[in-house]
């Protein structure tokens, strides 16, 4: 199965298991808590391959290398090969494999090739932190388990920590000068597109949660 292939499916079924069990419970559908369930389902993904940035950042900065040289040799674009090669399943949650993305992706940001750079922290930092919150965040937009300011409470946190980070991850960006690097189409392809989510993502979740806190339920959730 080919990894891209792999990550839309589980994207996709914590998304569903997350609306489909609010309809079950409730009866009903509501854009916010469906926008928020792929976000979040997005995150825990992203959380797993950031865990394994850390495990594998030997093999990472080994790995960049090659793929550097296979995208000389080649003239094929790496992430596109990454996401359409064939792999079996029993690999799937391999750190090894998924470590290889940031490899990949270093194509275009070498900052993930060296553990002394902000964006190869941070990420650690999001996918050790983050899954816990995530997780219990999820659960109360779903079934209501926590009260709502508690549950506003932690989402500020989480929410507030992703749009920050990801916000400072595309300044540093910048700033170092690294979109010179590489072609436009390049940027807007693999650094604008993926990054932007988070920032309006966070914006989103902070904006829920501030309700819930505000509003002492879950009103703004459609409940």
């Amino acid at each position: 199965m080919p990894p891209g292939l792999f990550a839309a499916l589980v994207v996709a079924t914590l998304t569903l298991a997350g609306i489909g069990a609010r309809y079950q419970v409730h009866g009903d559908l509501h854009g916010l808590h469906s926008l928020l369930s792929l976000f979040l389902s997005i995150n825990l993904l992203i959380a797993y391959w950031e865990i394994c940035l850390f495990l594998r950042r030997d093999l990472v900065e080994t790995r960049t290398a090659y793929w550097r040289e296979w995208r000389k040799r080649t003239g094929r674009t790496p992430a596109i090969e990454f996401l359409r090669a064939r792999v079996p399943l029993v690999r799937m949650l391999s750190p090894t494999l998924w470590a290889d993305i940031w490899a990949v992706y270093s194509q275009y940001d070498s900052s993930y090739a060296d553990r002394r750079t902000f964006g190869f922290n941070v990420d650690i930092v999001n996918g050790f932190l983050t899954p816990v919150p995530s997780l219990i965040v999820y659960a109360a937009y779903t079934f209501e388990v926590f009260p709502a300011v508690l549950t506003g409470i932690v989402g500020v946190i989480l929410f507030w920590q992703v749009m920050y980070g990801a916000s400072v991850y595309l300044i540093s960006f910048f700033v170092a000068g690294r979109q010179a690097r590489i072609s436009r189409r390049e940027l807007y392809t693999w650094i604008m597109a993926p990054n932007s989510p988070w920032m309006a993502g966070g914006l989103l979740g902070v904006y829920v949660s501030i309700r819930l806190i505000v509003d002492g339920d879950y009103g703004v959730l459609g409940y």
